[in-house]
């Protein structure tokens, strides 16, 4: 079995680790656009060309299945890909958790990108799943980039800076962009208030992970024994995993495993 991912950046690694715990044995492709980030100022013309071509790269290796490992690239990319790949390479896009967070009942908080904070898009997700709830679109200006360049000073004053917009009896907050995933226990930590139940975090790569293995009619297999190929593609070109994937405990998990070549 291989599964391949795609972003433009590292983001891609949340994912990409709940893929290798739900099927160790699975191989991995990881696909990414260190040339062409950040994705989200683009225009969607600019994203979807930029998608294509990450998404060319990895299904070139022959993957199971492709996850679209980046909220930007399924807002805007997700119909293109899906026209030129399927049905040979099934698609799967990452959507917002903003149905599972509205029904605990709210408040909820959606950190994004600010791009996508305030999109039609994001808030016809609000509209569909969220209506019944009070729900705060929290946008944080740098925190991707922060997360992506393993910026410890930077994610602390991104993160902080998106607390401070966050109401303070929010119960729930939806992490909106993948990168968010790799520091969400730091995001917890600035939005948890004193005296209150624990805040909980909703992201998306659990969900991506398991529809990828549905699409292509799998079944978890936890303690499968562990697949030995891992495919590192930087702009189309074959490589090892960034120095800054390996700040994370997603980067290390995948480290493990010995580069492809």
């Amino acid at each position: 079995m291989k599964i391949a991912l795609m972003d433009s950046g590292i983001g891609l690694l949340a994912a990409a680790a709940a893929v290798r715990r739900l099927r160790p044995d699975a191989d991995l492709v990881l696909s990414s656009d260190p040339d062409g980030m950040p994705w989200g100022p683009r225009t969607p013309q600019d994203v979807t060309a930029h998608a294509l071509a990450v998404a060319r790269a990895a299904a070139a290796y022959r993957p199971d299945a492709l996850i679209v490992a980046c909220n930007t690239a399924s807002v805007h990319a997700l119909p293109t890909l899906r026209a030129e790949l399927e049905p040979t390479l099934p698609v799967v896009g990452t959507v917002p958790a903003i149905k599972p967070a509205a029904a605990g009942g709210g408040p909820v908080a959606i950190w994004a990108t600010p791009a996508t904070t305030g999109s039609p898009y994001q808030r016809g997700l609000i509209g569909d799943f969220a209506h019944s709830v009070a729900v705060t679109e929290v946008p944080c200006p740098g925190l991707a980039d922060a997360v992506q360049n393993a910026d410890e000073a930077a994610i602390d004053r991104a993160v902080a800076a998106a607390a401070a917009l966050t109401p303070p009896d929010v119960r729930a907050v939806v992490l909106g962009c993948t990168h968010y995933e790799l520091v969400a226990e730091r995001i917890r930590a600035a939005v948890q208030q004193p005296g209150l139940p624990p805040v909980t975090l909703h992201g998306s790569a659990g969900a991506v992970a398991a529809q990828a293995l549905r699409r292509i009619g799998a079944a978890p297999a936890p303690s499968a024994e562990p697949a030995t190929s891992l495919t590192v593609l930087l702009s189309g070109r074959a490589a090892e995993l960034p120095d800054a994937a390996l700040a994370y405990a997603e980067g290390l998990l995948l480290g493990a495993v010995s580069p492809a070549r």
